[in-house]
């Protein structure tokens, strides 16, 4: 991923140049390997790159040959070889980048090409062949990637983008998340739905609402997450993934240890002809496997983080003694937690409770990997709100009422773990990608039918024919309780271990330290009058005073607060408005009795 600011509308674009590299240069950690900028008729591009795919030749702006049509990306398009295989009219390509296959596509199909984008992506492309120039602007379908979209009511004609807030707080006076699945236009200035999956009104009441009936296919469910990892693997630099030892990242890290050990054969495959073309010339030229694109160690390298002894530090030992990945493992205390939240939220560009609590520890450890040479993990985002894994949902009044809270959660990813995941990460020119997410994948694990996700805890918990518990997340556990090749994916005593909000997983004590931080922090009297100072979107505790005071101080505006929005569990359903783990009831529910290693 990469960091991208636009501007389009502009009365004089080269007396702007200056200042919009010198917003850039605000989420210049997003790209540390190269800067770029286009000055066009009415517009600016500016680009700042991390280098994944296209190492030496995908510098952006992506320009094309009749300098008609540019092009600056924030993401990765991991169907970008198809793509350029199926083109209608021959396109002279200039880069090995994943993303330039967008310029020819826009030819070819207008603004359908969004639908054809196999990835994660934001971007802009200028099309400086019409009159007045045009500009489309798009978001993945989930929102894995970060986009902002701003006016200025000084200006009414000018449009900006960009892939952080900071970097258009000085020249906007509006500012919105450009909606995930979404299309600009400036020709007709309209932002339109681009994606409409078959699940996406499944969260709507009423007629209009579609709750699904299918059974699950867990073989099905298997393999399409098995792709999804495989084709995250794309990458010319070395990767890594993220390992708490939970279920979600566990899964990931076994299907990546599978995947990285086919990346190696492949390599010591092209080792031995590359050995033989020196001795004997070079072959008649054949199929290279997939496999042989991936830069790969000789084996998965995995990361984790917590307090010591902490919940998720313990199960990461267990999932990697297993997987035999190359283990980095990282102690931090909850001072160096403590110290690190003003740098976060700056980050997060967000106030709420939750995403802070979790991506402080998550940017600690990004800063340890980008340190050892890595920029690329896999992450376990998305799972909890596509099987409705959040304890909360054992709540959930009956299986119409589940399907359509899981809906919910997953269209409004961007404004949380997606967003966690990108900018925790992205802080330090790290890509964190996330399989779950894939579009895919989505379509069968959003079609199956809710019944089957619902679950149940203590006395009320079921078990299967194999003696297994209907626990949260189920499906998928159950999906990988086998062993295709004679070796199962995870023990048992990971594969079916109880849910932890990253938060809580990294230490209990980490929560306890920021309550006890802000309580000492925010006085009762300043609490007494939060309502004065917010009287919208008041906190409702010293902990969410003591961040959005932070929030504040760092980002002024009201367009800035605007943005963010708070993760709170359905409090209809009972839930406690805290949205750790611990608060949930059943979360101390006896199991242990139907765990074991295998």
């Amino acid at each position: 991923m990469c960091g991208i600011v636009i501007a389009h509308g502009i009365e004089k674009p080269s007396a702007e140049r200056t200042k919009l590299i010198a917003c850039s240069k605000k989420i210049r950690h997003r790209g540390p390997d190269w800067s770029g900028c286009f000055v066009g008729e009415q517009s600016v591009l500016v680009h700042e790159r991390l280098a994944i795919v296209g190492v030496d030749t995908g510098a952006q702006p992506l320009v094309s040959d009749d300098k008609k049509t540019i092009l600056c990306v924030n993401g990765e398009i991991y169907n970008h070889i198809k793509l350029r295989a199926g083109l209608r009219s021959p396109y002279n390509f200039k880069t090995h980048s994943d993303c330039e296959v967008i310029i020819p596509l826009y030819r070819e199909n207008d603004k359908a090409l969004c639908n054809m984008l196999d990835g994660m992506f934001s971007f802009v492309l200028l099309d400086e062949s019409v009159t007045p120039s045009r500009i489309i602007a798009a978001r993945d379908p989930i929102g894995i990637t970060t986009l902002y979209q701003g006016w200025d009511t000084k200006r009414p004609g000018a449009t900006f983008f960009a892939s952080e807030l900071k970097a258009l707080i000085d020249i906007c006076d509006k500012i919105i998340s450009f909606p995930p699945g979404h299309v600009y236009d400036s020709r007709d200035n309209s932002t339109t739905q681009y994606f409409q999956p078959t699940w996406w009104n499944g969260d709507l009441e009423g007629p209009n609402g579609t709750i699904p009936t299918k059974k699950a296919d867990l073989t099905a469910l298997r393999e399409a997450l098995e792709a999804a990892v495989r084709k995250r693997l794309m990458s010319e630099v070395p990767y890594g993934v993220l390992l708490s030892g939970g279920l979600d990242s566990s899964l990931i890290a076994a299907i990546a240890a599978r995947e990285t050990e086919k990346v190696a054969l492949a390599q010591a495959e092209t080792r031995k002809r590359k050995l033989a073309e020196l001795s004997s010339g070079p072959p008649t030229p054949k199929d290279i496997s997939e496999y042989a694109t991936i830069a790969s160690w000789p084996q998965l390298h995995s990361f984790s983080i917590g307090l010591e002894n902490s919940p998720d530090l313990l199960a990461a030992r267990k999932a990697t003694a297993y997987l035999s990945t190359v283990h980095h493992e990282y102690v931090f205390t909850v001072q160096e937690g403590l110290d690190a939240i003003p740098d976060v939220i700056y980050h997060l560009e967000t106030y709420d409770v939750t995403t802070v609590r979790a991506s402080t520890p998550m940017y600690l450890l990004s800063r340890k990997i980008k340190a050892m040479g890595v920029k690329m993990v896999l992450s376990g985002e998305g799972s909890d709100e596509v099987f409705g894994g959040y304890l909360y949902f054992h709540a959930a009044p009956d299986a119409a009422s589940f399907h359509q809270e899981c809906v919910r959660r997953v269209k409004n990813l961007h404004t949380a773990d997606c967003l966690r995941a990108n900018k925790s990460t992205m802080a330090w020119g790290l890509e964190a990608r996330v399989p779950f997410l894939d579009k895919a994948f989505l379509e069968i694990a959003m079609n199956i039918n809710p019944e089957e996700k619902m679950f149940s805890k203590g006395s009320q918990q079921t078990f299967d024919e194999d003696g297994r518990p209907r626990m949260e997340k189920y499906i998928i556990r159950k999906a990988f309780d086998c062993s295709p090749d004679g070796k199962p994916y995870l023990p048992s005593s990971i594969l079916w271990r109880q849910k932890e909000q990253f938060s809580d997983g990294v230490g209990y004590s980490w929560i306890d330290g920021m309550k006890d931080q802000a309580a000492s922090s925010v006085s009762d009297e300043d609490f007494a009058k939060r309502t004065e100072r917010w009287p919208e979107d008041t906190p409702d505790t010293k902990e969410a005073y003591y961040i959005r005071d932070i929030f504040d101080g760092l980002f002024p505006s009201k367009a800035a607060a605007e943005t963010a929005v708070r993760w709170i569990p359905r409090g209809d359903w009972g839930c406690a408005s805290d949205p750790s783990g611990r608060s949930v009831s059943i979360h101390n529910a006896a199991y242990d009795g139907s765990t074991s290693d295998d």
